[in-house]
């Protein structure tokens, strides 16, 4: 996939359509996340896009604290997908002060008013 607008151009299209892609390079076989032009492993720019699995794991939690006016707590959580990037997102399937490090997760893309954000949802019976 190419755009002119450059790979965040794309990133963002794609997950405005509901997709969420990240890239893999081909020199080194490393993923990448956040998108770059350039691999942060290699150097090399031979980059290619690829669906995850988007299976992982709970690093961090912490509670952002908002008035129930505001929609309420949530929880903003670091995520280490198995393809080997951290991605800051937050767990929905869970009250915000359930989410606990270690927890599976299963990444879905929400689109809300043409945006479209990588949101984690809990693995049932996953226990940290």
């Amino acid at each position: 996939m190419t755009n002119p607008l450059g790979v965040e151009a794309l990133h963002l299209v794609e997950l405005k359509d509901g997709r969420f892609l990240i890239q893999r390079c081909t020199s080194c076989t490393k993923h990448v996340y956040y998108p770059r032009e350039i691999c942060s492993h290699c150097g090399s720019a031979a980059l290619e896009w690829t669906a995850p699995k988007g299976m992982g794991t709970v690093y961090a939690v912490t509670t952002v604290r908002r008035k129930p006016a505001e929609g309420g707590d949530i929880n903003v959580s670091l995520v280490d997908l198995d393809e080997g990037v951290r991605l800051m997102s937050r767990v929905e399937s869970l009250p915000s002060d359930a989410v606990k490090i270690g927890q599976r997760v299963k990444a879905r893309v929400h689109v809300k008013d043409g945006q479209g954000i990588v949101v984690f949802d809990i693995i049932e019976g996953s226990a940290p």
